[in-house]
């Protein structure tokens, strides 16, 4: 079986911080890239041979600079939106068995969990990591009023990786063309397949603003 990863690395960072023109996945913890951090994740599983990344054009060349001459790795340019940028990656790995597609921006993923989602995907065909909800939920209306409190039992937050046979979520892809969809496995959804849950890892965050990278440089070691 082959296994491909597309990491996703076109955003723009405007959530990141007014105060810097720095995008976040170039931010360094511990002397080392944000975006390093994931990569080296994935190529520490022996199963997967090649890594996409589909970056935002402003920093491919420091994408080429950060990883050059490694085996495995293509830097193409991503699109518009998550959406259309992980079509680009689909399109870069054909003539793969699986594909993962993962944030660049959730640094603390491990190999112990993508591991795990390659021996799931085998069997279940689309699957995502996520974690337990363990907030209170609150459903409100247009004015703030509570409606209801949800029943956080069977309530999950997604994460990534999502990790997909390659044709089906390709498939999916090709039929949502031009839509807008944040999340692959919401893709899938919408098209009345099955989609899993691999249980995962609070640590597993996305960095979106300052504080998350805080919360990074506490659990990462360099």
């Amino acid at each position: 079986m082959k296994f491909s990863v597309i990491i996703t690395a076109g955003g723009s960072s405007q959530r990141f911080g007014v105060d810097t023109n720095t995008n976040k996945l170039l931010e360094k913890i511990h002397s080392k890239e944000i975006i390093k951090y994931t990569v080296e994740a994935f190529q520490q599983v022996k199963e997967i041979s090649k890594i996409i990344i589909c970056a935002n054009v402003s920093i491919i060349q420091d994408l080429k600079n950060i990883f050059t001459e490694q085996a495995g790795i293509k830097i193409i340019e991503g699109g518009e939106t998550r959406q259309e940028s992980v079509f680009k990656g689909l399109n870069a790995c054909e003539n793969f068995d699986y594909v993962l597609i993962h944030d660049g921006a959730r640094p603390m993923i491990t190999s112990e969990i993508i591991k795990k989602t390659i021996i799931m995907v085998q069997e279940k065909k689309a699957l995502t990591v996520a974690a337990k909800t363990i907030d209170t939920i609150k459903q409100v209306d247009e004015n703030l009023k509570i409606i209801k409190t949800i029943d956080r039992s069977s309530l999950y937050n997604t994460q990534t990786p999502q990790v997909f046979e390659y044709k089906l979520i390709k498939s999916a892809h090709v039929k949502l063309q031009g839509q807008n969809f944040t999340d692959d496995a919401g893709m899938l959804e919408f098209l009345g397949e099955d989609v899993y849950v691999l249980e995962g890892d609070y640590r597993n965050i996305k960095i979106t603003t300052r504080c998350d990278l805080e919360v990074a440089k506490a659990y990462l070691n360099g």
